[in-house]
């Protein structure tokens, strides 16, 4: 059963023993209801329109180093996928500037490129998001929206990014509120939904402190890979962040720096490898 339904049943438990719901449908049958496929087909196709400050390395510069770091955490994954069972992971932080966006945004290109394994890149801050900058598409339609109208198909905001086998869902406008969204039965479903669609589904999700959304994210996910930054990330806040999720499914620590002499050699390697015979 999937980490989404073992968070619903407890939640079930404890609704039970209140006496109240605060949901909007009863979640006792959740768990034996099946789950409709996503239909992936038709689903409109946007270019990402990078700037010069977005760093998407997986797109703009391919044969970077930064890529080929993007590229060997594909390659780790992909290995941790051997033995255990790892197909949803959240992007955080301690902090806020540390990358974790950065770090998101690159690594679901990098999953489409190098597997062509069908992914899903999801803008889960509800509260700053800047996912959706990054990848020059404030314009559309997100989570906000979907959660405004009780009608709408979350699948019907999806967009297929540069004819790669990569989809987005964005976050809309900004949310004052995304506990009550991330909380709800409503969208425990649409994610389990979108979860049967994907072989990967990569959210960047928010810093660990002050708020509580990326504990609200780690009972959605199959793990969380934890961004460090040297010289920005508080050894402290690190550890209170980690204390703060109640199951943190940590798979990795992945720092985001890159020292002068790797760039050096980097740069040595590929031009070497471009004028060999």
């Amino acid at each position: 059963m999937s980490h989404v339904y073992d968070a619903l049943r407890q939640q079930e438990k404890e609704q039970g023993q209140l006496g109240t719901s605060p949901f909007p449908q009863p979640i006792g049958l959740l768990g034996d209801a099946s789950v409709e496929r996503v239909e992936l087909d038709g689903i409109a196709s946007v270019n990402v329109n990078m700037s010069a400050s977005s760093r998407l390395v997986a797109l703009s510069a391919p044969h970077s180093l930064g890529a080929e770091k993007f590229r060997v955490l594909v390659t780790r994954l992909e290995n941790l996928c051997r033995q255990k069972e790892l197909k949803s992971l959240q992007i955080t932080s301690a902090v806020t500037n540390e990358g974790k966006t950065f770090v998101a945004a690159n690594l679901a290109v990098t999953l489409a490129k190098r597997s062509r394994s069908r992914v899903l890149l999801v803008e889960g801050d509800l509260h700053r998001p800047a996912l959706a900058t990054l990848l020059g598409l404030n314009e559309l339609r997100g989570l906000s929206h979907w959660w405004s109208d009780q009608e709408q198909d979350i699948v019907s905001l999806l967009r297929r990014l540069n004819g790669l086998p990569l989809w987005f869902l964005g976050a809309g406008t900004p949310n004052e509120m995304p506990s009550h969204i991330l909380q709800s039965t409503r969208f425990a479903e649409a994610f389990e939904r979108l979860i049967c669609g994907f072989e990967w589904i990569i959210v960047d999700s928010t810093p660990m402190l002050p708020i509580a959304d990326a504990n609200l994210w780690s009972g959605l996910v199959d793990g969380t890979l934890l961004v460090v930054r040297e010289g920005v990330t508080p050894v402290r806040a690190l550890r209170k962040g980690l204390q703060a999720l109640d199951d943190p499914k940590l798979v990795g620590l992945l720092m985001n720096e890159t020292s002068e002499s790797d760039e050096r050699y980097a740069g040595q390697y590929y031009t070497a490898r471009r004028n060999a015979p």
